[in-house]
């Protein structure tokens, strides 16, 4: 068993770095090489490395509880510290968030009141175009009629003109008035011819 776990071993040392480890170790190391620029690291506390064990041990009972209030102090100090921080930030955050939906609100009712105006533009310009359109019909139907009219009147004419030919041509006219009368004397006096 233990020969396996050195060969392994020999395996995976001699195995080369691929590109992809290579990039996952080098963006690791500059994150943590970052994150160690900007960090902020508190001072060194005063009392690590400073106990000297004194003869007595009530002496080191008192040095004892003494260090350990400092250090309750101290900790109960940097909780402070750290929720008035953690405070802060939530009330920047909630500023901000505040603020975006602010901004938000502001562009959603401009977008609306251009889209409003947009809605009256197309409004006015469809009640142009249907009036215009209105009247462009009702001009059609003028000519239409003015057509139909010229039609009607020169059939008119033509059915007069054919009458007055007829008129000509005929020998013998007969009126409409007196021509139920022939028609009813033909009927009733008919003669052989």
């Amino acid at each position: 068993m233990s020969f396996c776990n050195q060969l392994s071993r020999l395996v995976n040392q001699q195995r080369p770095l691929t590109k992809h480890s290579f990039r996952s170790l080098s963006s690791e190391a500059t994150h943590h090489r970052s994150h160690q620029e900007t960090h902020s690291f508190l001072e060194p506390e005063s009392y690590i490395g400073s106990w000297e064990a004194p003869k007595d041990p009530k002496d080191a009972e008192r040095l004892l509880a003494r260090i350990r209030r400092e250090y309750a102090k101290k900790v109960s100090l940097y909780r402070r510290d750290y929720v008035h921080e953690i405070e802060m930030l939530r009330v920047e955050k909630q500023r901000k968030d505040e603020a975006r939906l602010l901004a938000e609100r502001a562009a959603n009712e401009e977008r609306r009141r251009l889209k409003a105006e947009a809605a009256k533009v197309r409004a006015e310009e469809r009640k142009v175009f249907e009036e215009e359109f209105r009247r462009t019909l009702m001009k059609e139907r003028e000519e239409k009629l003015e057509f139909w009219r010229m039609t009607g009147l020169k059939r008119e004419d033509k059915k007069k003109a054919r009458k007055k030919l007829l008129h000509e041509q005929s020998s013998l006219w007969i009126e409409p008035k007196e021509l139920e009368k022939k028609i009813t004397e033909a009927l009733v006096d008919s003669t052989t011819l």
